[in-house]
Order: structure tokens, then sequence, then C-alpha cells
């Protein structure tokens, strides 16, 4: 992936609030919604989306920024062992509590394969290691990963592959409901253990990416529909956006700004349930732009016999 700075158009002195602007204007440009077909601008919004998704992490940001993980929040490695440039800068800072010299105080005064694979003799420890001589026993380390998946596909469940440390790549299942930095283990997917102990773990780290205009609270989802002023005042059957596709929504007659319909089962999976959540449709009068001259005219009329006081009602006078 590219510089995810460049994707945002910022630079690296961007404040937090820089990289949400900056987002929110090129989702509403780029949402495979607007523009349904065209797949150019859905890897384009992807791409978006994956920076927004680093960039807004302040953990991975930083670690960005010092070049410990990739744009696509993959651990860096260099050299043998996957080792990043900054663990080995650790192990030579601690080099001085082992007393070695040489190659050897590089890695901390540890024994480089032993530390890597959490095997082979410490310093000062029985050439043979353990009783039967054949070792030092014990399980390989976990590995950490990421994958970014859109809010839509977290919801719904989805699949990523991911390459691990060993050259073989593998399809992870993220399942319905995934919430943003949840974390997934595959067992046996880490480095291997020692002695005939089984390999590590493989943990993966699931960042949501943020939704133009779907957000979500437990297993709701909470969306602002526009309505025009002829649809509040009569009602109307409207469609809203739904994560599992548009539905009809009935709008009462005199709905108004702020009124919350509530269409069941249309939010999240609970995987401890197994049950759906809500989507909570926020409503918002819109009236037209430009300004509608018959409209102006009719409340200009209406409005010298008929009045009403919000504020008042709302005790803000």
């Amino acid at each position: 992936m590219r510089d995810p700075y460049q994707i945002l158009g910022l630079t690296r002195s961007a404040s937090a609030d820089d990289i949400k602007k900056a987002y929110r204007k090129l989702a509403k440009e780029f949402h495979p919604d607007l523009k349904p077909g065209n797949a150019a601008n859905e890897e384009r919004f992807k791409e978006i989306s994956a920076a927004y998704t680093l960039l807004s992490d302040s953990d991975k940001r930083a670690r960005f920024d010092r070049g410990e993980i990739d744009a696509s929040g993959q651990e860096r490695h260099y050299g043998f062992g996957g080792r990043s440039r900054a663990n080995a800068g650790r192990s030579r800072a601690y080099s001085g509590a082992g007393g070695g010299t040489g190659d050897d105080s590089f890695f901390g005064g540890e024994d480089w394969f032993s530390d890597l694979f959490s095997g082979g003799r410490k310093r000062g420890g029985p050439a043979g290691g353990g009783a039967g001589g054949g070792g030092s026993r014990s399980r390989g380390s976990d590995i950490n990963y990421s994958v970014s998946v859109p809010f839509v596909e977290a919801a719904q469940g989805t699949k990523r592959r991911i390459s691990l440390s060993n050259g073989k790549s593998i399809d992870v299942t993220v399942p319905p409901g995934t919430e943003d930095q949840a974390k997934l283990r595959l067992k046996g997917q880490g480095l291997p253990g020692a002695g005939g102990f089984g390999a590590g773990d493989a943990i993966v780290e699931v960042h949501v990416e943020a939704h133009p205009f779907f957000t979500r609270q437990g297993s709701d989802i909470h969306v602002e529909v526009p309505i025009t002023l002829n649809e509040a005042v009569l009602g109307a059957t409207i469609r809203v956006p739904t994560i599992s596709g548009p539905v009809a929504l009935k709008i009462p007659p005199g709905a108004n700004t702020g009124s919350t319909l509530r269409l069941r089962g249309k939010g999240v999976m609970n995987q401890a349930t197994k049950q759906a959540g809500d989507q909570y449709v926020k409503l918002k009068v819109v009236l037209p732009d430009p300004p509608d001259a018959e409209l102006v005219k009719f409340m200009e009329e209406w409005s010298r016999t008929r009045s009403y006081d919000v504020r008042k009602k709302a005790g803000l006078e």
C-alpha cells in the first residue's frame, strides 16, 4: 500500500482532527454506494479506508512513523528470523547487563537461536540442556498480525488472507459482528517450538474501517437519514440503507428532525446470544436547496395567521 499520509493528502504533522476531516471528505467522494459497479472507485475507497484505519490509531501511527510496521500494518522484518532493527537495537542496549563481548553482546548476552525460538541453552546452563540431554524444550512464540476490514464486511463476516512469517498464506475467517481491535487466534501458526514442543499461535488483530454514515453501538447500528419537508409533514415510505442492503421504512406524518425509528433485527449479530441487534434511523428534515419560490410565498402567507414557539417549548427562552 502507498504511504497513508499521501493517500489522505496529509503531511506527517497532521493532527487527529485533520486525519478525520480528510477521510470524511474522501469517503464522501469515493464511497462505493455512490458509484455502484465502479471497480476503480471501490479500490480507491479501500485504500482510503485502510490509510485512515492506520493513522487514526495513535499507537499504530506512532509505530508506522518509527518504521516498525509498514503501510498495511504488518510488522517490518529485517534479516534472519524476522527481528526488526528496533528490536535489535533494544537487544544491544541490554548487552551490558549480560557482561558479554563481541557479537554475543549484541544480543544481550543470550544465544541468538535461544532468544528467537525460546529454546536452546541459556548462558551458563548445561551444554546438554534438560535431564535427558536433548536440549531445551519450550513452546514456540506467538506472532502478531493485523488486517483491515470494511465496516459492513466486519458486521456480516468475511475472510482475509495473510502471509505468515514462514512464507505460507492462510485465509482468516472474520466472524459476523467482529468489533474493532478484536483479536483472532490461529492455533499453531506462530514460530516453531523446541524439543518437540508445539508451535506458537498467530494473533490477528482486526481493524474495522470507519463508515461514512453507519456507526455502531454494541450490536445496534445508528444512521442519520435526511427527509424532505413534504415527507416530514405528510408522511412517506422511503428506502434507507442497512448493512444487509436497502429496506423500506414508513415515515409517519408530522415527523421531525431528531425523530428516531427502529428497524428490528437490522443490526449486528451478537456472537454470544446469536441474535442481531437493531438499526436506529434518526431523521433530519432538509429544506429545498436552492429555496423554492412558491414554498417561500406559501410560508409568508401561512405565518401571518399561524405561529408556534419551538424555542420556548424546548426551554431555551
